[in-house]
């Protein structure tokens, strides 16, 4: 059971509900103070990329794939990029949702302040394979081998882009870039400068705000600061009832970007928030339970982090980039998780003739696990420190200077659990002509433990026998337990048609191998926690493997230049066998049937006379064949108007088809599962 838990240990006995009110108001109020009172300064607007070529479009920069900066078409990956058009038209609140339009990405809400999202299948509360970055900072918690998407939140007006790549990643990135990496991206504050005010509410989203402000110091510092706060109603569980998943969180933050000589820059970043959400769960109240019984926990939320970034150019032909950050969060929930994490990563770029274009860098993290379990769910050890060092390099070879590209790297890593992992690549980029390109790819990548893998004690519910032997049954990890491998084959082709279409398909087989299964082991007498009683437990073995594949389509076809419609299709199927050996029935039809076998999604946006923009996107859903929930068509359409300049207001509808549907269950019971609601909501957006 992957119960969560933390973000920085702020005094619980001094945070009372009564303090917590008083300082959600005075933050706010002292944000809109300072966003009234300072000089005024114009606006940032978000580039129009409404009257940009297609081409154009194919041609932004992403860095994600290679650790450097190439084009769009010319990179050898399923790479999708959300940008800050996307965003703005999107009508999403969160993260999560804004990932719905990616091809080949699986969103699933699971509660008010839960999703389950994964790339390529395996999708889960805790998507293991799913390796999830902030401007490059690694966010994928080792506890749980997953992201908590609930507190993985910004004001998406300063994102830049988000760059998603669907397929493995860890030549570069390293261990759990598996099926996916998303690497969400923000603004330099210099595009930011100016006074902001966001705010709106409605039924589920019933209120939120930002405030921020930005402008510079001298002619080399930019800054910004903000403000912001939500508070999200419950949804109702399956019969109707209150499903306790409500939640609020309030955070601020700042980014400075200076230039501190004309070869280097510094970026200075952070923030920091606290919150509560609602979190029903299930608990173990002794150990001759027959089962596990509901558990209502209210779960404080508290964490924050810094991270600095220093990029020095060396020539027009090398520079190099190093990243140190550190961060920390307490959650108080049942396992009451602590943890502190520094990490620096350092990665240097260079031409090498006139053919060869190299990236390699060096890269550590430190870990710092404190945990508080109970009955039902513990690690052991229950406290943890860790240590990852890595290294990788790249080389890209113009094999066909300006046609063809070879690109060939490798991440060698050090990890607490496994040792030395090493996983190579290799990627060809073919130009067929100016509007079309072909790429493949063969590449090797690895999840390696979490301690959920290695140290967790979960116990099911227990009983007593005839003679009067207390008996528990439960879980414990496996501390031999080994990393899960990949080896993927991919290909995909993009053409830009007469300006006016791009089409972008990728093809896809992945080779999976010591895939997660659950064993019995041999039970034992133990003496606490009391009663003394029979342990009968099962474990965590790597006795599964199989192999997937699909392909995705995805096109953008401006109709009109007032008119463009972005319409997508994927497929995958999953098949997974268990060996000889295994004695488990459930962990391969769990893992082929808790993904859609295909999804559709159409996106269309329209620009209206008098500063009227129309957005609306469908979405369909296939079924979940082991979770039993059928399939479902999400409708999101919201009516934007710029008032003046610098004003706008939005009217959004979301799941407008069905009132209340379910999207996934988490078999752990880690987070128990309530009915997606419609919903609609009201934003003013003032930009001075």
């Amino acid at each position: 059971m992957k119960l969560m838990h933390g973000a920085v240990r702020l005094s619980r006995g001094m945070l009372t509900p009564e303090i917590r009110g008083v300082l959600r108001c005075g933050f706010l109020c002292l944000g809109i103070a300072i966003v009234m009172t300072v000089p005024a300064w114009p606006q940032y607007t978000p580039q129009d990329l409404g009257n940009k070529s297609l081409e154009d479009l194919m041609n932004i920069e992403v860095t994600s794939v290679s650790k450097k900066e190439q084009k769009l078409s010319r990179a050898a990956s399923a790479i999708f990029v959300i940008t800050a058009e996307d965003i703005l038209r999107s009508n999403a609140t969160n993260i999560p949702d804004l990932l719905r339009m990616v091809p080949g990405v699986d969103v699933a809400q699971i509660n008010a302040n839960t999703w389950a999202i994964s790339a390529r299948g395996f999708n889960g509360r805790f998507s293991n394979e799913l390796l999830v970055l902030l401007d490059g900072r690694n966010v994928y918690t080792p506890t749980f081998g997953g992201v908590f998407w609930d507190v993985l939140d910004l004001p998406l007006e300063d994102i830049e882009r988000i760059e998603v790549i669907r397929g493995p990643g860890g030549s570069v990135w390293g261990a759990n870039a598996v099926n996916g990496v998303i690497n969400i991206i923000q603004k330099k504050a210099s595009d930011t400068k100016g006074r902001m005010i966001v705010a709106g509410g409605g039924n589920v989203d019933q209120a939120f705000g930002t405030t921020q402000y930005g402008s510079s110091l001298g002619s080399r510092l930019d800054y910004r600061i903000f403000a912001k706060y939500f508070n999200q109603d419950h949804f109702d569980g399956p019969t109707g009832q209150d499903g306790g998943d409500g939640w609020h969180i309030l955070r601020g933050g700042f980014r400075m970007d200076g230039t501190v000589s004309p070869n280097d820059t510094i970026t200075f970043q952070g923030d920091i928030y606290t919150g509560r959400q609602g979190n029903p769960s299930v608990f173990l109240p002794s150990v001759t339970s027959p089962g596990t019984q509901a558990f209502d926990p209210q779960v404080d939320l508290a964490a924050g982090y810094l991270q600095s970034i220093w990029n020095h150019v060396y020539s027009n032909w090398s520079d190099s980039t190093l990243a140190v950050s550190f961060d920390a969060y307490d959650r108080d929930d049942v396992l009451r998780e602590v943890r502190r994490t520094f990490s620096a990563d350092f990665h240097h770029h260079f031409a090498w003739g006139e053919r060869q274009d190299v990236v390699w860098g060096l890269g550590y993290r430190y870990s710092s696990s404190q945990t508080d379990g109970n009955l039902s769910v513990s690690l052991n050890p229950a406290d943890l420190n860790t240590q990852i060092f890595s290294s990788f390099i790249q080389d890209e070879i113009a094999v066909v200077p300006d046609r063809l590209y070879l690109t060939v790297g490798a991440k060698l890593e050090h990890d607490y659990y496994t040792g030395f992992g090493l996983w190579p690549s290799a990627r060809m980029a073919w130009n067929l002509n100016e509007y079309q390109m072909f790429w493949t790819a063969i590449s090797n990548a690895a999840r390696t433990p979490s301690s959920i893998d290695t140290a967790l004690r979960l116990n099911f519910g227990g009983f007593t026998e005839a003679n009067g032997t207390p008996v528990l049954i439960g879980l414990e990890g496996n501390p031999h337990y080994k990393s899960e491998e990949l080896v993927a084959y991919e290909a995909g082709y993009r053409t830009t048609i007469l300006s006016r279409l791009t089409i972008d398909f990728t093809a896809y087989y992945n080779n999976y191998g010591n895939q997660q299964t659950t064993e019995p082991v041999t039970p034992f007498f133990e003496n606490t926690p009391p009663p003394p009683h029979l342990f009968v437990p099962v474990t965590y073995e790597n006795l599964m493997h199989g192999e997937t594949h699909g392909a995705a389509i995805t096109a953008n076809w401006k109709i009109t230049d007032r008119w463009t419609l972005s319409p997508e299709f994927d497929f995958e199927r999953i098949h997974m066998h268990v060996s000889p050996a295994s004695q488990d029935t459930t962990s391969a039809p769990a893992t082929e049937g808790s993904d859609p076998h295909q999804q559709g999604r159409i996106r269309s946006h329209l620009d209206l006379p008098h500063g009227l923009a129309w957005d609306t996107s469908v979405y369909f859903v296939d079924r979940l064949i082991f979770l039993n929930i059928p399939s479902y068509t999400r409708l999101d359409t919201g009516l934007s108007w710029q008032c003046t300049k610098g004003i706008s207001f939005s009217l959004v509808g979301q799941n407008l088809v069905k009132n209340e549907h379910l999207e996934f269950v988490d078999t752990t019971q880690s987070a128990l599962s309530t009915l997606i609601k419609r919903s609609a909501y009201a934003k003013l957006t003032w930009q001075f």
